[in-house]
């Protein structure tokens, strides 16, 4: 007969050495989704501030300094951005793929009503930058830059959404995020389809025959961590070879990664009351059947989170704090003089941002709710849908990334800098609005206006 183990108060904690105090509160801050933005701000202050200093020179030169990776005869030479920018990028777009399909699996945008309005806003939020930069830039050679003003950096909006605390209604924090979700599978079609500039049939072959290898692993039941790294980097190194952008071999994992549990958690509370039989003395038979039990365990309580999840949480403080801070020192830093403001380029991402992103935001969200397409959320009207569009305006990280495929010399520099200009307006537009519409008090309700 298996004993019933009780455990009264809390669910005790494992053992504390000296070094948790310091580590704790660490880990702690890194589970803190603002916390990111506010890293992401300090890197690019510092990007801007060392890339207009007397050592410009050696901090721009350091992330054009060669890194090679070779295998006997097979190897790979790019720059310490080209690196950053393809390598640590992948695994930025597989946690976006993993958001993506956990949204579209089990969020908000697996139903068509709850996601009708952030899918509209998002598709507004693209068409319309896009249109204003390709109005002004139609035959000009930066015109290839349509793309940097579609994107949303949802680091920056939850930092933003944080300044205001608990004035934010949940509804608009799960709209603006499930905008963000559908404005990064936009932007992945984007990168895939308009900056690929040849197509090597070859080395796609060859990913895609690795996907479909992973895909069977997976069905087959292999849980070997190991033996999906190697096939990710081979598969990764394929869409490298094949003209279409690497990190999109990122968002094609998280797509793929399963969002079932391999063991129920029923199932985990009938081992666990097997293996507190044993703890109790039921009848061990010798140390090694013991250690098989606990490993058994070990196993199980892994596989009782699915691998979405476990990924999900896992690469997030990652991404958050290593990833996107080393893109942005890699990348935000560029020479500004007051000229760089008054470019057409600049111009251009900054209007379709600032401009842009909450003209097209609220013109199809009011679209698809006057046509009885999608409702608005309980406790937000159209003003605070516009604060909201604005907070999209903030582009920062993908917009950078898109300029990078997209334009390059002095024409990524002006890019660069209508990105800041036009995120740091976005900022402090979509602040303001929300300090003016938001209720003091979040009990409050909806306090302005309906169309």
């Amino acid at each position: 007969m298996v004993k019933d183990v009780k455990i009264d108060g809390e669910f005790p904690e494992l053992p504390q050495n000296p070094v948790d105090a310091l580590v704790n509160p660490l880990k702690r801050f890194l589970h803190i989704e603002s916390a990111s933005g506010v890293l992401l701000i300090l890197t690019t202050l510092s990007a801007l501030i060392l890339a207009n200093s007397p050592l410009s020179v050696n901090f721009l030169a350091f992330w054009k300094t060669p890194f090679e990776l070779r295998i006997g005869p097979l190897g790979m030479s790019h720059s310490l951005q080209h690196w950053i920018n393809d390598g640590l990028m992948t695994i930025f777009f597989f946690v976006i793929g993993l958001e993506v399909k956990r949204e579209l699996i089990l969020g908000e945008l697996r139903d068509f009503r709850q996601a009708a309005l952030p899918i509209a806003a998002a598709i507004g939020g693209m068409i319309v930058p896009a249109t204003i930069y390709i109005l002004l830039q139609h035959g000009a050679p930066a015109e290839r830059g349509w793309g940097i003003p579609m994107a949303t950096d949802i680091a920056f909006v939850v930092g933003c959404l944080t300044v205001l605390g608990p004035r934010i209604p949940g509804s608009l924090r799960v709209l603006l995020l499930s905008l963000a979700i559908a404005d990064d599978i936009g932007a992945i079609i984007v990168i895939a389809i308009g900056y690929t500039d040849h197509l090597g049939l070859t080395a796609l072959a060859f990913g895609i025959l690795g996907i479909a290898v992973i895909f069977g692993f997976m069905k087959v039941g292999i849980r070997n961590l190991a033996v999906y790294i190697i096939l990710m980097i081979l598969v990764w190194i394929a869409f490298h070879e094949s003209g279409i952008h690497a990190t999109i071999a990122g968002v094609i994992f998280g797509m793929i990664t399963p969002t079932k549990a391999w063991i129920s958690e029923s199932r985990l509370m009938t081992m666990c009351q097997k293996s507190a039989h044993f703890l109790q003395g039921g009848g061990w038979r010798s140390a090694g059947e013991r250690y098989a039990v606990l490993r058994r365990m070990e196993q199980a309580t892994r596989k009782t989170i699915s691998p979405l999840e476990r990924f999900e949480k896992e690469l997030h403080p990652w991404v958050g704090f290593v990833i996107m801070p080393i893109f942005s020192l890699a990348n935000a830093g560029v020479e500004i003089s007051l000229s760089d403001f008054t470019s057409p380029v600049a111009i251009s991402v900054m209007l379709g941002l600032f401009v842009g992103k909450p003209a097209g935001i609220f013109l199809f969200s009011w679209l698809a709710v006057r046509f009885g397409i999608a409702k608005l959320p309980e406790g937000i009207g159209w003003g605070v849908i516009t604060g909201g569009g604005f907070l999209a305006g903030i582009g920062f990280t993908m917009a950078i990334f898109i300029a990078g495929l997209a334009l390059d010399g002095t024409l990524l520099n002006a890019a660069k800098v209508g990105i800041l200009a036009g995120s740091v307006l976005s900022a402090i537009a979509g602040v303001s609005m929300l300090v003016l519409f938001l209720p003091k008090n979040p009990k409050d309700g909806r306090t302005d206006e309906t169309i």
